[in-house]
């Protein structure tokens, strides 16, 4: 089936919102003038393909997304650069992911070039959004749900993709300070052979209680740990970095894990230096030992949302572990990251996708 042809509906500028301020941001309060939305059904496959005023949805009470949890979605960042250009980072790779969860959610697949193009035309109409400011971003929302209206455990029939706009600063509260983790012991988010491995809005749904556990004691996000309360797996909303004086770890993808862009980058960007990086099991009790005997240096997150986000404390059960003001390694990276992204250092790597392009 051919990917439709894209219809473009602009609000009237005198209806356009007020921009808020940067220092307001926060992380996903604001929306943009429009969206881009597209459905599908099996008998006519991708139509209805258009950019038009944000809105709400209009959706059947028995649609499949509220009863049976056919929900998808990716985190994506566009940036404006000094000369006024505006640059999105990794697209091809949250189109792939997309798509591979959808597989999983028995969703169908978005074509690539509907959603590419789809998220190109409405950062274009809504362009004046991007931010100018240091540290901020047009982030990216798009959404796959089951829309069919039905009773009856089946993958939904019709679907709805689409595209919603928020301009963000910085996600935790804490800026760019290090942010306190609590390791959860008790609840379970995911286990190979599940969903964790995709950005299913059901894992996000199983993280929230201990989320709000862990921040009514102080801390930002939680640290899962598998099946077992001891193989680290990942931060809520982040994948993690562990630097000894030896090595650097990260918990290797498991089925379990979600492979994040910027977990992906940031191990390009460690072997592309010769730093040594290793992809595996890492256990928290391993962690508790090796940062008693000061061979765990620094410790930091990587996503879409806080790019690399430092770590400067761990509470395992009963067990504090304070990380110091160390973070040389991550303090790199996050320049690095956010060079390529503005434009400042060389994009070895290919990474940015001009919004002319798409």
């Amino acid at each position: 089936m051919e990917t439709p042809v894209i219809q473009v509906q602009l609000k009237d500028p005198k209806q356009w919102k007020t921009l808020p301020p940067a220092e307001k941001l926060g992380f996903g309060n604001f929306f943009s003038d429009h969206w881009f939305t597209s459905h599908f059904s099996e008998t006519k496959g991708w139509t209805d393909a258009k950019v038009e005023p944000y809105q709400n949805l209009s959706l059947d009470p028995a649609a499949a997304v509220f009863h049976y949890g056919q929900a998808l979605f990716e985190g994506m960042k566009a940036f404006r650069r000094a000369d006024g250009s505006i640059w999105l980072f990794r697209p091809d790779f949250n189109a792939r992911r997309f798509n591979d969860g959808a597989e999983r959610l028995c969703l169908h697949t978005v074509p690539t070039e509907l959603f590419l193009k789809g998220i190109g035309a409405v950062v274009r109409a809504d362009s004046r959004w991007v931010p100018k400011e240091p540290g901020c971003a047009l982030y990216i929302r798009p959404t796959l749900i089951g829309s069919e209206g039905f009773l009856g455990v089946r993958p939904s029939r019709e679907q709805q993709f689409f595209v919603i706009l928020s301009p963000v600063g910085s996600y935790y509260s804490e800026g760019a300070a290090p942010v306190k983790i609590w390791v959860e012991y008790s609840a379970l988010r995911a286990a190979a052979g599940g969903l964790g491995a995709v950005k299913a809005g059901a894992n996000y749904a199983a993280s929230l209680q201990a989320a709000l556990h862990a921040k009514k004691k102080g801390y930002a996000q939680v640290l899962w740990l598998n099946v077992d309360r001891q193989g680290i797996e990942e931060v809520g909303t982040m994948n993690v970095f562990f630097v000894f004086k030896n090595e650097i770890v990260t918990p290797a993808l498991n089925g379990s894990i979600l492979p994040g862009g910027v977990r992906d980058s940031t191990i390009q960007l460690l072997k592309h230096w010769n730093k040594p990086v290793v992809e595996r099991r890492i256990t928290i009790s391993e962690i508790y030992e090796r940062h008693g005997k000061q061979e765990l240096v620094e410790a930091f997150g990587t996503g879409t949302a806080a790019t690399i986000s430092h770590i400067g404390e761990l509470q395992w059960q009963d067990k504090t572990m304070k990380l110091g003001g160390q973070h040389e390694l991550s303090q790199q990276l996050l320049e690095n990251l956010n060079g390529i992204q503005m434009g400042t250092k060389p994009d070895t790597f290919g990474w940015m996708r001009s919004l002319d392009s798409l």
